[in-house]
């Protein structure tokens, strides 16, 4: 519970001492001037046209709140529940590889900003830093781990092993990503962050994998990823057996479709992520907040919903709140902090995104995350969503 009398946000950053980027657009500008093209090509694109990268900011911009005044906002809760476990606000960190492309500290730096904001995090397979060594880093915080199906399955049932065993606390499987999307700016750059070996802490940790390599040299590493991190053959039956074998909720990232939103229930599965990776995969396609009420409205509050791709603003977040999602995952904005200060860079970011959902959940008259399903969200078409 945040007690909105205690001083006003606003003002509290106006009297900041070093001011720090406060917006999308300004944190984007400023690591473009501090890290290398390539890198930051890699995570400010989307694939092919980008018309789903678009899509995604479009689709904030064509829902609207009308506020509701003349009730006590003075006490705001903005906690959730996920899986038994009661977080303070509504964020998680979105599963973002290869995070030493930013900083040298990479995942370590993102996990303890995680902890010390009582924030889930949920960790990319293609990380930088194994996952043993993320869990040591960050003890106190809660923690899931993002998998890659393998060409190998065994790897991917390894995987899940490890970050059951680690203390990790549920396994969110990604299911758009059977190939790598057609992303032109790679290309035009020239830059293959797997290639270079951003990608090997878990996998170079994971006994199944280095087993299956010829030997222990750096070319060996490299095209033993790129042979297994792609899996064309990922189906149902895979996502049930990975079900049984898992002690773990699981959750499948990637959903847009409300039959496969219903498909995941009847297959027992415990979570939705509603994402399109982004924009980085395949483009042309709809905005993850478009694809949401459908969704929300198939699963019927049976499993949590959880919004992924383009949320760079606390209003987004509320909207998406208002929309439905059971919680919100950040992803480029947290990936920028981190490139230009670390940690601390990492936690003024998801910082300043949870002040402006604070102010404007009490703006819009709520006084609580289960309180904004209760407040009036049309579209610029004028089509009520509530």
């Amino acid at each position: 519970m945040t007690n909105n009398t205690d001083g006003d946000l606003l003002l509290k950053n106006i009297n900041a001492q070093a001011p720090f980027p406060i917006c999308f657009t300004d944190l984007e500008k400023a690591v473009a001037e501090k890290i290398e093209t390539g890198p930051f090509g890699y995570i400010r694109s989307g694939a092919g046209g980008e018309q789903t990268l678009h899509n995604n900011r479009a689709a904030f911009e064509k829902y609207s709140i009308i506020p509701r005044f003349l009730h006590d906002v003075s006490n705001i809760d903005t906690s959730i529940e996920l899986f038994g476990k009661t977080h303070p606000t509504p964020f998680l960190f979105a599963p973002v590889g290869m995070n030493r492309m930013a900083h040298d500290e990479g995942e370590l730096a993102v996990v303890r900003a995680a902890e010390q904001l009582k924030i889930p995090y949920i960790q990319s397979t293609v990380s930088s830093y194994a996952l043993e060594d993320v869990a040591q880093a960050a003890p106190a915080a809660t923690k899931w781990f993002q998998l890659y199906w393998s060409t190998n399955e065994d790897i991917a049932y390894s995987m899940a092993d490890r970050a059951e065993a680690a203390g990790f606390e549920a396994i969110v499987l990604t299911v758009d990503t059977v190939m790598l999307g057609w992303r032109e700016e790679d290309v035009r750059n020239q830059f293959s962050p797997l290639k270079l070996g951003y990608a090997r802490g878990n996998y170079m940790n994971d006994p199944v994998f280095t087993a299956s390599l010829p030997d222990n040299s750096f070319e060996s590493y490299v095209q033993g990823v790129l042979q297994n991190v792609f899996h064309p053959t990922l189906n149902w039956e895979n996502v049930r057996e990975l079900k049984r074998r898992s002690n773990l909720p699981i959750l499948l990232k990637g959903i847009l479709h409300p039959e496969d939103a219903e498909l995941a229930i009847e297959n027992n599965i415990d979570g939705i992520i509603v994402s399109n990776h982004g924009g980085r995969q395949l483009d042309g396609v709809i905005a993850s907040l478009d694809a949401l009420p459908a969704i929300v409205k198939t699963v019927n509050g049976r499993i949590p919903v959880i919004l992924d791709s383009g949320v760079y603003r606390g209003m987004d977040a509320l909207k998406a709140l208002a929309l439905g999602a059971d919680a919100v995952a950040i992803g480029r904005p947290f990936v920028y902090g981190l490139a230009l200060d670390g940690q601390q860079g990492v936690e003024k970011v998801m910082t300043n995104l949870y002040d402006e959902l604070k102010v404007s959940i009490a703006l819009a008259g709520a006084t609580s995350v289960k309180g904004l399903r209760n407040i009036t969200i049309v579209k610029k078409d004028g089509v009520d969503d509530q």
